[in-house]
């Protein structure tokens, strides 16, 4: 699977951005056979899970950083997973990866897919 990150960009601390990971799939292969998931790596620090979600969508994990201020979720008939980030703060300003993990309802950073990544800046 190949995955496509976009929807980053610069808003001011309390906005909201929308992230979205497009999924390529060979023939044959199902996006819905892959937990997917939302890292993050700030200048200097190494690089997070802040949300994933099962295969199916019907779990879900959050960081408690950004507990209660992002939500996860996918689409697997347009093979996207999407992540809407509320009330931001300045320590949200990360470049963020989508990644992918087969066969699996977890994602870690050992996970064999991940896209470009996307940089995400909050201004104070």
């Amino acid at each position: 699977v190949q995955l496509q990150a976009s929807g980053g960009g610069l808003v001011q601390a309390g906005g909201s951005l929308g992230l979205s990971c497009a999924a390529s799939v060979r023939t044959g292969d199902t996006f819905s056979t892959y937990a997917t998931g939302w890292f993050r790596q700030a200048l200097g620090k190494e690089r997070e899970l802040v949300a994933a979600v099962s295969r199916r969508g019907r779990s879900t994990y959050y960081s408690n950083a950004v507990k209660g201020r992002f939500t996860i979720s996918r689409d697997n008939a347009k093979n996207t997973v999407f992540l809407q980030m509320n009330s931001l703060k300045p320590e949200d300003t990360a470049v963020y990866y989508c990644a992918a993990n087969p066969d699996t309802d977890s994602v870690s950073s050992a996970s064999p897919y991940w896209g470009q990544g996307t940089q995400v800046t909050v201004s104070s």
